[in-house]
């Protein structure tokens, strides 16, 4: 999908997010994940639970190895 080569998670979250149009408070509607959690994790100032890469996996229809950008 998105072709971008060893992002960091945070900057790969804000990539999938802005690419499907939504802001943080319609993804974390979207998803149940909180939108503080989510401004966190764009800024780099916390990382996410197993849990929560899972539901944005699932949401983003991604890997969570992707999302990570630990695979392209």
């Amino acid at each position: 999908m998105l072709d971008n080569k060893s992002m960091e998670f945070k900057d790969k979250l804000k990539e999938l997010r802005t690419w499907k149009g939504l802001s943080q408070m319609n993804l974390a509607k979207e998803t149940g994940l909180s939108q503080s959690a989510i401004a966190k994790w764009e800024l780099g100032k916390t990382e996410p639970t197993a849990s929560a890469l899972i539901v944005l996996s699932r949401y983003f229809n991604e890997s969570v190895d992707y999302i990570l950008g630990l695979q392209d």
